[in-house]
């Protein structure tokens, strides 16, 4: 059986979506054990703190679904370059946020490119990939996506250990743009 669009190297094509989707999905936990010290860095409390988490999970609930359409506008490159392109934006304007609204802007334009990055990942893999192989596809790109939130915890614990919130986001961003560029 064939794939609907060939592609010599599908893994390796399908690899940017994987590391965008993990650091999309890691973003979404290791933010949690950050937030004591983000109250204090940014001198909010507890309610006000938690738009972060609220905010970045809010605009991949309506980012996630709208998805579907944006495939039927846009080119899949293109949607794939502006989901990880929104995604490094937000990381990097969250991450020099001077006040909690640039930081809470910029972790809402996060939740954009990992609401386009993540549905965007599955529709891609069942193109490029012979429908035999699309279980074992499905479920490597599914434990890419459960085995961030799974080590979220640990090394956002580490890195706050040795360093500041804002190491977090830098770590990470410089992460996802060397392995894209």
């Amino acid at each position: 059986m064939q794939a609907r669009v060939n592609v010599k190297r599908p893994w390796l094509a399908i690899l940017p979506l994987m590391l965008g989707s993990f650091v999309g999905m890691f973003s979404e936990t290791s933010l949690n054990i950050a937030l004591p010290q983000l109250m204090k860095a940014l001198q909010v409390g507890q309610s006000s703190i938690q738009w972060l988490v609220t905010g970045y999970m809010l605009v991949i609930g309506i980012v996630l679904p709208l998805s579907s359409l944006f495939t039927k506008w846009f080119a899949t490159k293109k949607l794939v370059l502006f989901g990880l392109g929104a995604f490094i934006v937000g990381s990097l304007i969250s991450g020099f946020g001077v006040n909690f609204p640039m930081v809470l802007i910029g972790r809402m334009i996060q939740g954009i490119g990992t609401g386009i990055i993540l549905p965007l990942m599955f529709t891609i893999a069942m193109l490029i990939f012979p429908p035999n192989k699309l279980c074992t596809v499905n479920g490597v790109l599914a434990l890419v996506i459960m085995f961030a939130p799974a080590i979220g915890s640990t090394l956002t614990g580490l890195i706050l250990a040795v360093g500041t919130w804002r190491d977090i986001r830098r770590v990470f961003s410089h992460c996802l743009c060397n392995r894209l560029i």
